[in-house]
């Protein structure tokens, strides 16, 4: 599960992106609508009176999209089904689920529940659509990316909800130090950690990242594990097949607080917050930041940005040497996601989802500035290099893993990111840190 101050905080963060990319020209026309033809219909589902929506209110965009695609590119399965939109607070939205589930009353579409848990029992009671199925009926399960796919099987343990919202994460460099003191784009961890001793050594510092809120350091820490043991690292740990305290995994925790031991991080990492981290690397005073592409939007704000688009770069987590993992195997996730009902999912519905599925990408790329799951149905202009080189990445990308937290409880989440800081500036040992947070995660694991 996302952190939720930051997810809301990214959304916030988008508007700079979005009024960037409302000022090119528009893509044409009204996309790729799925028509008037007949569409699939889920066994025993029957259409509501209309295109009934459910949305937690701080998520604007999906509903703002889902407006603009009614006017327009989804006209046609408007006027046979009308889009009707109800919000309700993200923090209320598993309680009105699981009420509106109780009285069969469930949308057509919806936010998924906070935790994938509870959407794991609306699938197990049958409420929600097996997306997999009918996405293929529709002829557009095609339309959807691979690594997009691989995140939703991964949390959900099927695909069930619709990626909306896609974002990876990697580390951004500032091409113009780089190039200043002749690094080169790391391949390993070890190369890795040899420039970082050079930016080290000039007076630079290697990585910015926040301590405040942890969750940057531990993505350092599941990334090592990724590459190290492979894709299903942290699973095993979920499973109770493997735990933290094991050797293998208190290493990747030793390799991280090596970073903060040697200074990298900079002076008082424990009180930085997320946006003095971003600042710090957006004004030129660190070199590297480990981050999900939802700071693109902060990349693309000119008063935010002073390094600038065209000097930043993107870069996988890089390999560890004999591990198992892959440097394609990026970490993703797809925030707080929409999914579809079940017994809901008729023709007109399923006309809706035919043309969701084939014309937000673009919508929502062109009107927010924000990356989906979805495969973009026509270009859309204006975007910067760095724009396109992550969308490129998105595109290529066939499997993706997860943060180090995902599969986590709530009390070994906060556990684990409350001592984050403690990590890497030495008050707390990598042995101890693991042990800490596998006392934290159920007995199963």
């Amino acid at each position: 599960m996302l952190n939720v101050s930051r997810d809301r905080r990214l959304r916030v963060g988008l508007a700079g992106l979005a009024t960037l990319l409302l000022t090119v020209t528009a893509c044409g026309g009204g996309g790729s609508s799925s028509g008037g033809g007949q569409a699939s219909t889920s066994a025993g589902a029957r259409d509501p009176s209309a295109f009934t929506v459910l949305s937690n209110a701080e998520n604007t965009t999906v509903s703002g999209e889902l407006k603009r695609l009614a006017a327009g590119a989804c006209a046609t399965e408007n006027k046979a089904l009308p889009l009707q939109i109800q919000t309700v607070p993200q923090t209320s939205l598993d309680q009105k689920l699981q009420l509106l589930a109780g009285q069969k009353a469930l949308p057509a579409m919806f936010a998924a529940g906070n935790a994938p848990a509870t959407t794991k029992a609306l699938v197990k009671a049958g409420d929600i659509a097996n997306l997999q199925t009918e996405l293929t009926k529709l002829g557009v399960i095609n339309d959807v990316e691979p690594a997009a796919l691989s995140t939703i099987q991964n949390l959900y343990g099927g695909f069930y909800v619709v990626p909306d919202e896609f974002n990876i994460e990697g580390i951004f460099y500032n091409k113009k130090i780089f190039a200043q003191e002749h690094i080169s784009v790391p391949q390993t961890w070890d190369q890795l950690v040899s420039d970082a001793a050079t930016l080290h050594s000039k007076g630079i510092q290697p990585f910015s990242a926040s301590g405040q809120q942890g969750w940057p350091i531990t993505r350092l820490i599941s990334g090592y594990l990724y590459r190290s043991l492979g894709p299903d690292a942290l699973s095993a740990v979920a499973s109770g097949t493997a735990k933290l305290s094991d050797p293998k995994y208190v290493k990747a925790a030793q390799a991280v607080a090596a970073l903060g031991a040697k200074g990298y991080f900079g002076k008082g990492v424990e009180s930085i917050d997320y946006d003095t981290s971003v600042n710090t690397f957006l004004t030129g005073k660190a070199a590297m930041l480990y981050m999900g592409t939802w700071v693109l939007a902060n990349v693309s704000d000119p008063k935010a940005d002073t390094v600038g688009a065209s000097n930043i770069g993107f870069m996988p987590f890089p390999a560890v040497a004999g591990g198992a993992g892959n440097i394609d195997q990026y970490p993703a996730n797809v925030g707080l996601p929409f999914t579809f009902g079940a017994k809901t999912l008729g023709p007109k519905v399923s006309a809706w989802l035919k043309c969701f599925v084939q014309n937000y990408g673009t919508g929502v790329l062109k009107d927010y500035g924000t990356f989906s799951g979805f495969t973009p149905g026509t270009p859309v202009p204006g975007l910067s290099a760095l724009q396109t080189q992550v969308q490129q990445t998105m595109a290529s990308s066939k499997q993706s893993v997860l943060w180090f937290e995902a599969l986590f409880s709530t009390q070994a989440t906060t556990v684990s990111q409350q001592n984050a800081a403690p990590l890497v500036n030495g008050s707390t040992s990598p042995g101890a840190f693991m042990n800490t947070v596998q006392a934290a995660l159920p007995p199963s694991g």
